[in-house]
């Protein structure tokens, strides 16, 4: 069933960090909201999948192998299959995330903030 999402309201249902909920899904793609905030996520990589970061509020870095991003409100970056990477959220960071449906969202890196199952959002 088609409908209106609006993003800031999804982030105002949940208040936990490092835990990506599904808010949508599409042609094998889930879009997901997650919040973030301290260094915890590991280096880590998917052989299989391209991951999409977009920031809806605050500033991330994203550090891959050899180069290093910044992205703030209203930018993206691609981090391409295969590339061993990681995520610094410097201070409070509203999340979307695109990505393929059953993606294990640190690779093969089991962490405190591994998510087995990712819920879907009550919308």
């Amino acid at each position: 069933m088609s409908k209106v999402v609006n993003i800031e309201k999804c982030f105002g249902k949940f208040s936990d960090t490092f835990s990506p909920k599904i808010i949508g899904e599409l042609n094998g793609q889930h879009i997901k909201v997650v919040r973030l905030e301290g260094d915890k996520v590991p280096w880590h990589v998917h052989e299989n999948e391209d991951e999409m970061f977009y920031v809806v509020d605050g500033i991330l870095e994203i550090h891959e192998e050899g180069n290093s991003v910044t992205l703030r409100a209203g930018e993206f970056y691609i981090v391409q299959k295969g590339v061993e990477h990681r995520v610094v959220p410097r201070g409070h960071v509203k999340l979307m995330l695109f990505e393929p449906q059953g993606i294990a969202h640190t690779g093969k890196v089991k962490t405190e903030i591994t998510k087995e199952r990712l819920d879907w959002l009550e919308l």
